[in-house]
């Protein structure tokens, strides 16, 4: 399972409303999000989290390029959404943001719910399978993506487990985004 939510910042602190996954299909879709929840083009942080295997962070300002870190890239390249963000950093070729032929709950066919299906698990250098790049196990991307907001890069690479709520508290958002949850 996933959690997912936008922070926007207002003059007067942040604002948090939950990001429906189910109407995002593609990085564009997320992007498109954060940019309709900013206030006067003001900064958006994009959380997603899946069951504390990792977490996502993606910080859009404006019309500039978005700026993303994925906590655990080989584990992300797994999942549906973490796969967009990994792919992204990566510079995959694949055209096909597309998510529609996978399971967005983060099972696969036949299998419970709430247990997390990591095709490869045992596969250290993250690699994804044949002709596959390797993914990188451990963080991916721009760590230093919320230093001017108070969440410096190395506490950013270090947070493990609830993480969301550990930057949430480092923003100042804590209430906002408990709110959402």
């Amino acid at each position: 399972m996933y959690f997912a939510a936008l922070l926007a910042r207002t003059e007067d602190g942040w604002e948090a409303s939950d990001m429906e996954l189910d109407d995002v299909e593609s990085l564009s879709d997320l992007i498109d999000l954060a940019r309709a929840a900013a206030v006067d083009d003001d900064t958006v942080v994009a959380l997603i989290e899946q069951e504390d295997a990792w977490f996502g962070v993606v910080r859009v300002d404006g019309e500039e390029d978005p700026r993303y870190f994925v906590s655990n890239a080989a584990l992300a390249s797994r999942s549906s959404y973490g796969s967009m963000l990994t792919d992204e950093l990566l510079g995959s070729d694949e055209e096909d943001d597309e998510l529609d032929e996978l399971d967005l709950d983060g099972t696969e066919d036949g299998e419970e719910e709430g247990i997390t299906a990591f095709a490869d698990a045992d596969d250290e250098d993250g690699d994804t399978g044949a002709g596959a790049e390797p993914v990188p196990a451990g963080p991916l991307g721009d760590p230093r993506l919320l230093d001017d907001l108070g969440v410096s890069h190395k506490e950013l690479m270090a947070l493990d487990g609830d993480a969301l709520s550990e930057i949430a508290d480092s923003l100042g958002a804590t209430e906002v985004l408990e709110a959402v949850r």
